[in-house]
C-alpha cells in the first residue's frame, strides 16, 4: 500500500504587500529587498485568523480528493502561530469541518512542518490506520512580526495549504522521507520575549544552504533514485538565494525549479504547499514526475520527502 497526495490546495489572504508600501514605513527599498530574498510583494490576513485560512484551504483540498469531511481519520495541522494556545488548529477545523470521526493535533515544526505532516500522516496510511489524513500548513506570521525591524518586516507573509494522504497506485506516492533537528540552533530563529521574530540571518543562511542540499541528495538515494531521475524541485520559498543553491546541488535547470517566494514571501508551513499547487495549476509538473520537496526551518528543523506524483 502506498500513501501519496490525492488532492491539494491553497489559500491566500486578498490584501497585498508590496515592496513598495515597504518603503513608505521602513528603511528598506524595492531593489535591495528582491535582490536579497527574491521577494516583491507578500499576503497579510486582516480580520482572519490562522484557522480560518486553514479551514479555508482544507474545503478546498477535499473537493479536490472527491472526499467528505467524515471520511477523514486525522487531521494534521502544521503551524506556529495558532489562534491561541489551546483548543489546536486542528481541533477548529473538525469542528469548522464537521469532521466528526476525525483525530486532531498540530505541530510544531516551523517552516518544515509541511514535510513533518506529509511523513506523519504516510505513516497512518501504509499502517491501514487510516484511510484519509488531511495535512494542513497554515500561518498567520503577521501577527509575529516585528515591523519596525527591516531585517525580519520584509520576509514574512500570511497563507495556507491543504492536502489530503490515502492510497495511491503502485509505484507512485511518497517514496521516501527525512526528517530531522538541530535543538543547538534554536537561538538563532526564535520568538523573542517580545512574542515577535528574531533571527540571526548569516546563522540561518549557512545552515539553510548545507542542510536542504544534503537532504534533498539523501532522499533521492533513499528512493533508489538519481539526480537525473528528478523533474521537479520544491524547496520552502524563504530566499531565492538559498533555493538556488538547492537546485544547483541536484545540477537541475532553472526551469525545474519552483519559485514562487516573489508572490507570497516566506510563510513557513504554508509555503512548500502554496508553491506545489501553484506548479500543478500551471501544468508544470504531471502523472509519473519525480518530485523533491525540501525545507528548513526554526527548532532548528528540516524535512525532505520524494513524491512520485500521481493518484
Amino acid at each position: 500500500m502506498n500513501a501519496g497526495i490525492i488532492g491539494i490546495s491553497k489559500y491566500v489572504p486578498e490584501k497585498v504587500v508590496t515592496n513598495f508600501d515597504l518603503e513608505k514605513v521602513l528603511d528598506t527599498n524595492d531593489e535591495w529587498i528582491r535582490t536579497r530574498t527574491g521577494i516583491q510583494e507578500r499576503r497579510i490576513a486582516e480580520e482572519e485568523d490562522t484557522s480560518d485560512l486553514a479551514y479555508k484551504a482544507a474545503v478546498t483540498a477535499l473537493e479536490n480528493a472527491q472526499i467528505s469531511p467524515n471520511q477523514i481519520g486525522l487531521i494534521l495541522v502544521a503551524t506556529v502561530t495558532p489562534d491561541r494556545g489551546f483548543p489546536s488548529v486542528a481541533c477548529q477545523i473538525q469542528e469548522k469541518l464537521d469532521a466528526t470521526n476525525a483525530a486532531a493535533m498540530d505541530i510544531s515544526a516551523a517552516c518544515s512542518g509541511f514535510i513533518y505532516a506529509l511523513a506523519t500522516a504516510k505513516q497512518f496510511v501504509e499502517s491501514g490506520a487510516y484511510d484519509y489524513v488531511l495535512i494542513v500548513g497554515a500561518e498567520k506570521l503577521s501577527k509575529v512580526t516585528d515591523w519596525t525591524d527591516r531585517n525580519t518586516a520584509v520576509l514574512f507573509g500570511d497563507g495556507a495549504t491543504a492536502a489530503v494522504i490515502g492510497k495511491v497506485s503502485e509505484g507512485r506516492g511518497i517514496l521516501s522521507f527525512e526528517l530531522g533537528a538541530d535543538g543547538t540552533g534554536g537561538k538563532h530563529l526564535l520568538l523573542n520575549d517580545d512574542c515577535f521574530i528574531a533571527m540571526n540571518g548569516r546563522e540561518v543562511f549557512k545552515f539553510a544552504v548545507r542542510q536542504m542540499g544534503e537532504s534533498a541528495l539523501s532522499v533521492i538515494e533513499k528512493a533508489g533514485l538519481t539526480k537525473e531521475d528528478v523533474d521537479f524541485l520544491v524547496p520552502h520559498q524563504a530566499n531565492i538565494r538559498i533555493m538556488e543553491a538547492s537546485r544547483e546541488r541536484l545540477n537541475l535547470p532553472e526551469e525545474k525549479l519552483s519559485k514562487r517566494i516573489h508572490l507570497y514571501g516566506n510563510t513557513s508551513s504554508a509555503s512548500i504547499g502554496i508553491a506545489l499547487t501553484d506548479e500543478l495549476e500551471d501544468g508544470k509538473i504531471k502523472d509519473d514526475d519525480i518530485i523533491v520537496l525540501v525545507g528548513f526551518g526554526g527548532g532548528l528543523t528540516w524535512g525532505a520527502a520524494v513524491i512520485k506524483w500521481g493518484k
